[in-house]
């Protein structure tokens, strides 16, 4: 007779619904803190997507209100990308990026066509990305390239007619790693959406990383200039003093960032509202990891009511023991990613007029 005592715990009930994500019933509250516009949606057609630079604020507000429109409703009648086919281009190692846009080009109705390993490409004969670049346009609508290099995507440019959407280019920037950050805060606290937020309302943000070597934190700090607005400040940590590129950071504050470089996280963390936590910095085929005291746990002094955001994969630097905690919505960040990308992607593709609108009304675009 089988001993059902010897059954695994989790194995005797049902699987756990995803409502116990922390964050997961903040969608409604985005919705109703934005008003809809969606002319700045209809801006992104067409458009390669390379840098977080090329977005204005008003358009991450909108497209972090479709996302939460998306979010809230998962289950699409009019798969909008039907008869799409979306080129996913990861020549870098990844698990959440790719599959999180392999998942929301899926969701969205299209069909995808999936490259891992550059060794079998015409890349390893010696062809050249402009090449690669042209051939892309036969096959697919959308591109999403991960590289190493820095200069891959750029290098593609000239050659596509078919939007091509950076997922990751060496130490150099991850735009939409930025904008499910973005989101992420967004759901967390809509009224960071506010350009008119009083002082005693605006968050202190920490961003736990390097900005000239962590694709993730370069991105996310070209976004969050754009808030600048709702941020009291925003503190630097880390053990290092060679931290910004030429001019980097006299951008940021040009912007309107309040920029404080703390090399002691326990100095702060009581302060901080929004903690962003990124130990990994990609160099070439390897890669370098943060040092230091640089370490959360579910003992850290945590300003109670503030969150923890981590783009994942996690080492060291933040502890499973948060994970049931109030201060955990890096799990929520990584779920969000695919509905904000989502958003992007429907843009993207001409076909923002199947979601918004009646397709009554409107006539399917081609």
């Amino acid at each position: 007779m089988i001993n059902k005592e010897k059954i695994h715990p989790l194995l005797q009930g049902p699987v756990q619904s995803r409502d116990g994500i922390r964050g997961i019933e903040r969608p409604r509250g985005l919705l109703d803190a934005l008003q809809e516009d969606n002319e700045h949606l209809r801006s992104l057609a067409g458009m390669h997507i390379v840098s977080a630079r090329q977005f204005d604020r008003n358009q991450i507000l909108q497209l972090s209100r479709l996302a939460a429109s998306y979010e809230t409703q998962p289950d699409l009648i009019h798969p909008p990308l039907r008869g799409k086919i979306l080129v996913s281009a990861f020549y870098e190692p990844s698990t959440r990026t790719r599959l999180s846009f392999e998942s929301a080009w899926h969701r969205l109705g299209g069909d995808i066509m999936s490259i891992t390993d550059p060794a079998t490409t015409g890349i390893a004969k010696g062809e050249s990305l402009a090449d690669v670049g042209e051939m892309f346009n036969n096959y697919g609508d959308v591109v999403v390239l991960r590289d190493n290099s820095e200069d891959s995507v750029y290098s593609m440019l000239d050659s596509l007619r078919i939007p091509i959407i950076n997922a990751g280019n060496g130490i150099d920037e991850h735009p939409t790693q930025a904008l499910a950050d973005i989101y992420a805060i967004l759901k967390w606290y809509p009224s960071f959406g506010r350009e008119d937020l009083p002082e005693d309302k605006k968050v202190i943000i920490g961003v736990i990383g390097t900005p000239n070597r962590m694709r993730t934190v370069r991105s996310l700090l070209l976004l969050l200039s754009l808030f600048s607005n709702s941020i009291k400040k925003v503190y630097i940590v880390n053990p290092s003093t060679d931290l910004f590129d030429a001019e980097q950071q006299e951008e940021l504050e040009g912007a309107g960032l309040k920029i404080e470089v703390i090399h002691k996280l326990r100095d702060v963390l009581p302060e901080i509202d929004v903690v962003y936590i990124n130990s990994i910095a990609w160099v070439g085929d390897s890669y370098e990891t943060l040092t230091g005291d640089i370490k959360l746990t579910s003992e850290s002094n945590l300003k109670p009511n503030s969150i923890i955001l981590h783009p994942l994969a996690r080492g060291e630097e933040l502890d499973p023991s948060l994970d049931k905690t109030e201060h955990n919505w890096y799990f929520s960040q990584a779920r969000g990613a695919v509905f904000i990308r989502m958003a992007l992607l429907t843009c993207l593709v001409h076909r923002i007029n199947l979601v918004v609108d009646s397709p009554v009304d409107q006539p399917e675009e081609q």
